[in-house]
This record gives C-alpha cells, sequence and structure tokens, in this order.
C-alpha cells in the first residue's frame, strides 16, 4: 500500500521536474495520468464524504518514509489513528483506498500496454515523435523507464546496441530472424511448426468474487484513457503544444476527464462484492467474459502475426494450421470438491459456451454480408456455389423469398442470407436445450429424418460453407480478411468455444463402485477393502465384458447416483456436441492404476467405452499430487501399460492395435505417437512438498 501511494506522489512532484534525457515523454505522460486520475479520486471523496476524510486519507499518507515505507514509530502512529475511527469512518477509508490502487492499477496496466504496443510499430510516443534517446542507446530502442524504478539510467557511451530493447522484443519477428542467422534447418521449423499444438485450459475457482459490474466499469475507464489519448495525440500531431510531455487542454479532453470523474463517483457508490453466493454458472459467465472480450478476436490475429513474420524469413515454409492454440476448461465442468457442480450444470455450461460462440459467429456472417456485395456483372462465381444456392433454396423457401430479388445479383449475399439463417436457426435450438427442453431432444430422437434440416449440427458444416465461399473469391483472385478471421475462429473454437475437462476426486469413483458391487452382492468382500492387485483383476475383467454393471433404474445413495449419472450426461454431450466437447476425465489424487480402470469402467457402463472394440471416447487422466503419489507415478503408469486392454485403447481399439502388427506395417514404419496425457501436481504437492 504505501509503496503504490508513494509513486503517487512522485506522480505529483513530476509535474515541476523539467524534461530531460532523463525521463522519457512516455514516463512522464504517466506520471501525469497517475496525478489526473488522483485529482479526478480526490474530489470524489470530498462530494461524496467530505474535506474531512480526504485530509485523513493524507494525513495516513504523510506516515510514510520518502522510500514509501512505514517506519517502527510512524507505523504506531498510523494505528493509533486508525483506533480512533469510528467503523463508518474505517469503512469509508478503506473503501477509499481500495479505490484509489484500482485507479492506479488501471493507468499503469494501460500504459504499460500502450508502450508496448507503442515499440511495436515504431517507438512512436504519443506525440507521435520518437522517444528522446539517452546517450548509447541503440537507434530504434526506446527509453521506457517503469516509473517504479525512479528515473532512467544513463546507459555507458560504446555500449554494445544489441543489450539495447528493440521494438520487436519478444516478438515473433524477432524469433524468425533469429532463427535464420543461427542457421537453424528449415526442415526443422517446419516440422516443429506443423506439430505446434497449445491447449489453454482455465481451471475452476469457484471463491472468484470480483463482480461483473465492477470489471465492466474497469473496461469503460480503460477504454476512455484511449479516447483521451487520440485527443491528445491529435493535437500535438497538429503542433498544439508541442514540447509539453502533458496532455493538451481542449474541450474534448476536459469532457472525457468528467467522464472519468463520473465513471469514479459511480464505481464509488457501487458494493464492490456480491450480495448473494455466485453460482457456478455465473463463474462460467466470469470466464467466458475473457473469450467474448478479449481471447475470440485476439487468436486470429496472433495467428496473422505468425504468418507474416515467418513468410518475411522464410517464404517457402507453410504456416501452421489455423486451430494449432485451442481452449479448454475446467469452469462447470470440475467437481472435486464443488457439490454444485451437477451433471445438469456441466450441460447447461455446454450451451452456454455454444450460445456465446454462435453469437459471435451471427455478428461475423452480417459483417460479411456488408462486405461482400460482389456482382455477378463484374465477377464470376464456380457453379459448386450456384449448385449450393440452389439446395438452400429448396431447403429455405422462406429465405429465397425475402432476398431473392434484392441479392439476384450478388450470389455471396444471397449465400450468406442463408448461412445466416442456420446459425440463428441453430443458436435458437441450443438455447431451448440451455433452457432445458427436453422435448427437443426427444422430437429429434422420434423424428423419422434421420438428419435435422435447416441448422447445423457441428462447426465442421458451417466451416465448410465458408470455405466454399472462400475458394469462390481466391478464384477470382479476391480475398477477405474479415471472412479469413472468421475461419481462423471457427476452426479453433468450433461450435463450442472450449472443450470441458471433467475432474473428480479418486475416492468417489471407488465408493461408487464399491455400493454398486454389494447392491448387486457380486464381491466376496467391499470393493474398498480389497487389495490392490484383486481390484485391477476385477476391474481388467469387468472392462472386457458386454454385460452391463449398472442397472437403469439407480437404487443407489445421491451420491453414487450424481457420479453415475455425470456420465450419462458426459455421454449424452458427446452425442449433442461431437465427442470433442469432452475427452479429458482428470482424477485427483489418482494412487494406483485401479483408480484409472475404475473411472473407465463407469465410462464403459455408459457407452463411452466398448468393450468389443478397445475404443474409448474419453481419456483417463491421472493427477499425481502427494510426493508419495508423484515418486510412485512412474511405476503406476508402466502397469497400467502392460495391460492389453489400455494398450489397446491408446492404439484406438484393438482393431488398430491388430494392423499396426501386422506384415502389411513393417516394424520400422513410423506410427502416430499415441499419447497418455499425466498431471503432476496440482495443489496437495504446492502445500507439501514445494
Amino acid at each position: 500500500m504505501s509503496s503504490v501511494l508513494q509513486s503517487s506522489e512522485q506522480a505529483i512532484d513530476a509535474t515541476s521536474i523539467p524534461h530531460s534525457a532523463a525521463y522519457s515523454k512516455s514516463d512522464l505522460f504517466l506520471r501525469n495520468r497517475l496525478k489526473v486520475v488522483e485529482d479526478l479520486w480526490k474530489s470524489v471523496i470530498r462530494q461524496e464524504c467530505g474535506q474531512e476524510l480526504v485530509d485523513l486519507l493524507q494525513q495516513m499518507r504523510s506516515f510514510n518514509s520518502s522510500e514509501g515505507q512505514a517506519t517502527n514509530f510512524r507505523e504506531s502512529n498510523v494505528v493509533q489513528l486508525i483506533e480512533k475511527l469510528d467503523l463508518n469512518a474505517a469503512i469509508r477509508a478503506a473503501r477509499a483506498f481500495a479505490l484509489y490502487f484500482q485507479l492506479i492499477n488501471i493507468v499503469e496496466q494501460h500504459y504499460e500496454q500502450r508502450d508496448q504496443q507503442l515499440a511495436y510499430t515504431g517507438s512512436n510516443d504519443a506525440g507521435g515523435r520518437m522517444f528522446a534517446k539517452l546517450p548509447g542507446q541503440a537507434k530504434d530502442a526506446p527509453d521506457r523507464p517503469r516509473h517504479r524504478e525512479g528515473p532512467a539510467q544513463t546507459a555507458p557511451r560504446g555500449a554494445d546496441s544489441s543489450e539495447a530493447i528493440t521494438k520487436d522484443a519478444g516478438t515473433f519477428h524477432e524469433l524468425f530472424p533469429m532463427l535464420l542467422r543461427l542457421n537453424v534447418p528449415s526442415q526443422q521449423i517446419q516440422r516443429l511448426i506443423d506439430q505446434l499444438d497449445i491447449r489453454l485450459v482455465f481451471t475452476a475457482h469457484p471463491t472468484e468474487i470480483v463482480r461483473n459490474t465492477i470489471r465492466t466499469k474497469q473496461r469503460r475507464m480503460a477504454k476512455i484513457l484511449q479516447k483521451l489519448d487520440q485527443v491528445d495525440e491529435k493535437f500535438q500531431g497538429m503542433g498544439a503544444n508541442s514540447e509539453s510531455p502533458y496532455p493538451v487542454s481542449s474541450w474534448e479532453a476536459a469532457n472525457l476527464q468528467e467522464q472519468l470523474m463520473e465513471e469514479i463517483r459511480l464505481w464509488w457508490r457501487t458494493d464492490e462484492l456480491h450480495q448473494f453466493k455466485p453460482t457456478v454458472l455465473d463463474e462460467v459467465e466470469y470466464t467466458l467474459h475473457y473469450f467474448d472480450e478479449v481471447l475470440f478476436d485476439a487468436i486470429p490475429e496472433l495467428y496473422h502475426r505468425l504468418k507474416q513474420a515467418l513468410h518475411a524469413s522464410y517464404p517457402y515454409l507453410k504456416p501452421p494450421s489455423y486451430n494449432f492454440c485451442k481452449f479448454g476448461s475446467w469452469v462447470g465442468s470440475d467437481r472435486d470438491g464443488n457439490p454444485s457442480v451437477t451433471p445438469k450444470v456441466t450441460w447447461q455450461t455446454a450451451c452456454y459456451q455454444r450460445h456465446l460462440v454462435m453469437c459471435k459467429y451471427i455478428t461475423a456472417v452480417k459483417r460479411l454480408n456488408e462486405l461482400l456485395s460482389l456482382s455477378l456483372h463484374w465477377s464470376d462465381v464456380l457453379p459448386e456455389l450456384l449448385d449450393s444456392l440452389d439446395r438452400d433454396k429448396s431447403e429455405f423457401p422462406d429465405v429465397y423469398e425475402q432476398w431473392a430479388i434484392r441479392y439476384r445479383q450478388e450470389p455471396y449475399r444471397l449465400k450468406l442470407a442463408y448461412v445466416l439463417q442456420r446459425l440463428e436457426n441453430t443458436r435458437d435450438r441450443n438455447w431451448r436445450l440451455y433452457k432445458g427442453d427436453e422435448s427437443q431432444r426427444e422430437r429429434e430422437a422420434l423424428s423419422e429424418q434421420p438428419v435435422l434440416t435447416g441448422i447445423y449440427r457441428s462447426g465442421a458444416e458451417f466451416l465448410a460453407e465458408l470455405q466454399l465461399i472462400e475458394r469462390n473469391l481466391v478464384e477470382t483472385g479476391l480475398s477477405c480478411r474479415d471472412l479469413e478471421n472468421l475461419l481462423c475462429q471457427v476452426e479453433i473454437y468450433g461450435f463450442n468455444l472450449a472443450y470441458l475437462d471433467i475432474r473428480q476426486e479418486s475416492t468417489v469413483h471407488s465408493d461408487t463402485l464399491s455400493e454398486i458391487a454389494e447392491y448387486l452382492q457380486i464381491l466376496p468382500k467391499s470393493y474398498n477393502q480389497m487389495s490392490e492387485c484383486d481390484r485391477v483383476i476385477w476391474l481388467a475383467t469387468e472392462l472386457q465384458t458386454r454385460r452391463p454393471l449398472i442397472p437403469t433404474e439407480l437404487p443407489f445413495s445421491p451420491k453414487t447416483c450424481e457420479t453415475i449419472n455425470t456420465f450419462r450426461v458426459l455421454r449424452q454431450m458427446q452425442q449433442e456436441f461431437g465427442p470433442e466437447i469432452c475427452q479429458t476425465y482428470v482424477i485427483s489424487m489418482n494412487h494406483d492404476v485401479s483408480d484409472l480402470l475404475a473411472v473407465l469402467l463407469l465410462a464403459k457402463e455408459s457407452g463411452l467405452y466398448d468393450p468389443a472394440t478397445g475404443i474409448s471416447t474419453i481419456q483417463v487422466v491421472p493427477l499425481f499430487e502427494t510426493v508419495e503419489d508423484l515418486k510412485k507415478a512412474p511405476e503406476v503408469m508402466q502397469q497400467l501399460f502392460d495391460l492389453p486392454l489400455y494398450r489397446a485403447l491408446l492404439a484406438g481399439g484393438y482393431a488398430q492395435e491388430v494392423a499396426e502388427k501386422s506384415e502389411q506395417n513393417p516394424p520400422n514404419q513410423i506410427h502416430p505417437i499415441k499419447l497418455q496425457e499425466v498431471m503432476l501436481g496440482y495443489s496437495d504437492s504446492n502445500k507439501d512438498s514445494g
């Protein structure tokens, strides 16, 4: 707290510091912004609580040393001051400081990003001029000291320019030229690019208490700061006040500062915390916020930067596939220690994710409809596009009647009208499933038509139509960046946005099997009392029989019923959303081989593992957490891989395993590597072993 307040005092003092080479203009620009925000904060506190609270806060800050630290003597003064406050005054003071810290963080984060972007685009400051260079700096190296570190130190004359910060540091535009200088074989680079498989997973944090309302206010303030930058750049670009490192006074800047003032005042009167316990779906919404606001559009941009940088150094190499980076999530599916994550919640989470991505696609297709206004008078199209329009006409006669006259010479727009209708139908059907309309799936199951019409059953169908449009554009010598971005997004996010990982603690599965076996009276003693060797033998035997173990009706305890229903819902999700929606089942506190086989047996009972073929649509993932389990992990995995049924599962089933061993496939032939995912130490290992 003290150091942050001290940095703010430095920001105030910076107004009296003459502009010199010791400070970059960006640094002084940041200091000025900090002062502006602090002045607005003081004004709000004064209006809302009076000058007395402002004086109190200033007095508490005055107890800091010049380094921003509270000495033992002065700390006692702070304690005495706080102890004199009544409860209401103490709460107001705490809220005021909390608001202050968040405002400062917004400004600092905004200008860290701003400096990075300026460096990336050419090292220009807010006024469009180059940063002042210190003696010994490289020509293209911007001087960007952190304001927390005090004045920038002058580099010694003759310093090696290779040590200077370049605008491409840490980017693809730095990486590939470096690989070229190092003479890394291009074949090796291509092989690595082709094998890129990045998977970023959002883990569940049910204790998250930050309100979406507060995040929205923070985002609005950051956008106002961006607009304020643009106003300053415009005026400085016109030559106004060109020697000053501080924002130019104008009615636009004054208006934006009034908006900041209004946001801060509204924030002050807003509860920081939820007044109710957030649900799991609230947490799902919190996580999807990052996809909605950042990731959905950022990943295609990342792809284009990678592709551009690669071709600048290696024009003959192929870029990675669009979906080189994909996303997963535990939110809404991780039930370890969270009884609120029920099978219904996991189903709704999958529907919620699909709803978000469908809305994104609908917006993108509407944008494409505005862009692709090509006329048959001036542009040809391939016969396959015209054929698809004939098929669409028979499926959507209403759409044809609505748009045929307006788009009679604009085939791309007519095609996109059909695409948009399918997307909207798919979104509406999905929302009915989210709301729990079970009759929707029942009607479809009883339908005489094996394939539903008027909707997309998968992202692959949507992707195929976009690729049809792209081929037509390419054949006529055209390209469309918005279409490329959408293609990239569909390949990455599909219709599911992110795959869901199920996680549950190992004893939940053993307790479930113990209760089932006791009810059926098929074991001489309780499953939980059996030795590890006996467990493995029984589980392996059950995994190879087609006889069901679990009855359709569940005469078990609620906990056991919920575990069984989790696997049944997982099967339903794969049927509805495709196998990719959930293919990973993480077993926390995994100790032995039986912990993995127990999950596989429950999966078999729900149709996720076929004992006849050895094919499984989910992978069981052991999570070794304790020190003892981490040491034992290699032995456990070796025992697992020694089981013929598990080797067949990893090979893709018995038929695939036999084919790979046949004479048609010589022993020296390279086969695809079969991977077993393993998690090492997630939380418990950090507690007892670091």
